[in-house]
């Protein structure tokens, strides 16, 4: 059943909603005032808070704003109540993280209204979610086996042909199948690395305590880390003449070192990977509208809209007609880390012609 926290500190009108709700077939507790309301949201956790602001001691914006630090509590849809019609204070509230407003006197119609159309938005953001997570769910079924047992089996086949063949070998065949083993092993090696940059970045995700980190974070020279990064990735697989760049920015950059480093890796790599040698990868940095915009353009395979919107950690598409390695965790990592910062990514893609993703930073204050 679902569960409604009513805070008022006018009885009667307390009364009346708990009533009310009881009667539409809710599960409503009731709490006097702000301090009350608090510690019965931690025992009961309920689906949707209704509260009044103005309350002695503890009002209705200090309630949300304490039940907001906690997580079990984070996303609760929270109504408020009050006789405060000016806009700034309705602004202030949505500020803090309020979902609606009722005016009083309002009516009993309003209230339900109210809160339906919240649960109704919470279960739908709750089954996207889950929508989600059970794609992630199939598409690590799916994917990471391979992705695991691909470079294993080159590390395995080429050392047991060493094993037994290495009384026989050249020189020149136990470099080329040593060759072998490396790179596989390289590979398996990539793929822990994002996959623990992954979990990494989702946890800070989920810990607001971190925030004020990363909006202080600093970079002075971006410029240097998208020279030296994009020219490794390009070296690596000797594409270095396909790359052109156009860094025109100057300025600290509001990330840090690291993370930048991780989103240009992650970008040229994509670029390169799903793109034939000998077509341009494309590389600029500028200083546009008070932000940085870092944009990789490559013309390869592209994607639909629909694949787009799919981007995910372990999620790649039409694998049986381009054989990419890769776990899809690039741009994953790179979504969420450019959230971190505060930022915006932005992907517009044609199937078989070309693929833009376009990063937009804040400056550095």
């Amino acid at each position: 059943m679902t569960r409604i926290l009513v805070i008022e500190d006018e009885d009667d009108l307390r009364n009346d909603i708990l009533e009310t709700l009881i009667l539409e077939g809710f599960e409503a507790y009731g709490a006097e005032n702000g301090a009350v309301g608090i510690e019965r949201a931690r025992k009961v956790i309920p689906d949707l808070i209704i509260c009044d602001i103005m309350m002695p001691q503890v009002d209705g914006y200090q309630v949300l704003q304490t039940l907001r630090e906690e997580s079990a509590m984070a996303t609760i849809p929270f109504i408020f109540l009050t006789a405060k019609t000016a806009r700034d204070d309705m602004r202030y509230g949505m500020g803090l993280g309020a979902d609606d407003y009722l005016t009083k006197p309002f009516r009993i119609s309003e209230l339900l209204e109210s809160v339906q159309s919240r649960l109704k938005k919470r279960a739908e953001i709750q089954a996207q979610a889950e929508r989600k997570l059970e794609n992630l769910r199939a598409n690590i079924a799916t994917a990471l086996p391979h992705e695991l047992r691909t470079p294993l089996n080159t590390i395995i086949g080429f050392s047991e042909m060493l094993i037994s063949e290495a009384q026989y070998l050249k020189p020149d065949q136990v470099v080329d199948w040593a060759q072998h083993i490396h790179n596989g092993a390289m590979r398996l090696f990539r793929l822990i690395e994002n996959y623990l940059a992954y979990v990494r970045v989702e946890a800070l995700a989920h810990q607001p305590e971190y925030r004020e980190r990363f909006l202080n974070a600093r970079l002075e020279d971006p410029v240097s880390v998208i020279e030296m990064i994009a020219g490794e990735q390009a070296d690596l697989v000797e594409r270095y003449d396909d790359l052109q760049m156009n860094l025109q920015a100057d300025g600290a950059i509001r990330i840090s070192s690291e993370d930048f480093t991780a989103i240009v890796q992650h970008l040229v790599n994509n670029a390169l990977k799903f793109s034939e040698s000998g077509t341009p990868v494309e590389v600029s940095f500028v200083d546009q509208d008070g932000d940085y915009v870092l944009a990789v353009k490559d013309y390869g395979i592209g994607m639909t809209p629909e694949q787009v919107d799919a981007i995910g950690a372990y999620m790649q598409f039409d694998r049986v007609i381009h054989e990419q390695q890769g776990s899809g965790l690039g741009l994953a990592i790179v979504r969420r880390l450019v959230e971190l910062y505060d930022g915006d990514l932005s992907i517009s893609s044609v199937p078989d012609d070309h693929t833009i993703v376009t990063v937009r930073l804040r400056h550095a204050t």
